[in-house]
């Protein structure tokens, strides 16, 4: 038997950030909604990203990265909803091919589970104890919301809950304002977008919705904010820690696997 020594591939320079999406790593045998990565393919989607000289990290050190002209070879990694298995499954995966990740999760739900899936199966929730642990091993806490709502045309006090208290009780569990927000859905209108922004959260995703059964395929731009029902695969605000002003870097693309 002979190892395979040689060295990755050098990182291709990619024109726009790009970021994998995923939500729950476990059995997807019964998975009516196409969110669940087997372990086993989680680990070969790593390995084959390391093959090629990529890396996948977090969504605000892959936009630092790139305001400061240092982002080859990066590839941001994002999980969605925040699933007890990111802890118990993702994150060892994650570890043994030096990967980081974004989890965005759902402060309002701790230890609960997904009830916004009317099909289910009841998939269980990050506690606040497991948020701690992910964020002390590198991971970058972010915001879903507070309980999954859909934002767009929401009562006033349920997007305040939604954009400020999530990023307050976030702060208060980890010690850390997150930057980060997803939008639940993919799908925001202006009045959602702009709550998102006076809430203090710089770096908000969204993604293209699956038509047919079929992801899209990233569009090469995102769709400007506040237009309702266009949702798109990325948009950066600012970098963490970025000047207000000057170059940005371009919109993430963001692809659901």
């Amino acid at each position: 038997m002979t190892t395979d020594t040689a060295a990755p591939a050098a990182a291709p320079a990619l024109d726009q950030p790009w970021i994998l999406m995923y939500h729950t790593v476990a059995d997807p045998t019964d998975d009516p909604y196409g969110i669940a990565v087997a372990p086993d393919r989680l680990e070969l989607q790593l390995r084959w990203l390391r093959a090629r000289g990529l890396r996948g990290v977090g969504v605000a050190d892959l936009l630092r990265a790139r305001t400061a002209g240092d982002a080859a070879g990066l590839v941001g990694l994002t999980f969605d909803d925040g699933y007890a298995d990111f802890v118990e499954t993702a994150l060892p995966i994650l570890a043994r091919y030096d990967c980081t990740a974004t989890v965005f999760v759902l402060p309002g739900r701790l230890g609960g589970t997904n009830e916004w899936d009317a099909e289910g199966p009841r998939r269980a929730l990050l506690t606040g104890r497991q948020i701690r642990a992910a964020a002390e091993a590198g991971t970058e806490i972010a915001s879903h919301g507070l309980f999954h709502h859909r934002l767009p045309g929401c009562p006033d006090d349920v997007l305040l809950e939604e954009t400020v208290r999530s990023r307050e009780l976030l702060c208060e569990l980890t010690g850390t304002a997150p930057a980060g927000f997803c939008y639940p859905y993919g799908t925001f209108d202006r009045r959602a977008a702009d709550a998102v922004r006076r809430a203090g959260l710089l770096v908000r995703l969204r993604h293209r919705p699956r038509r047919g059964g079929r992801p899209l395929r990233p569009a090469p731009h995102a769709h400007q904010p506040g237009r309702p029902g266009r949702p798109a695969v990325g948009e950066a605000a600012a970098a963490p820690g970025a000047p207000s002003s000057g170059a940005r870097p371009g919109p993430p693309r963001r692809c659901r696997m």
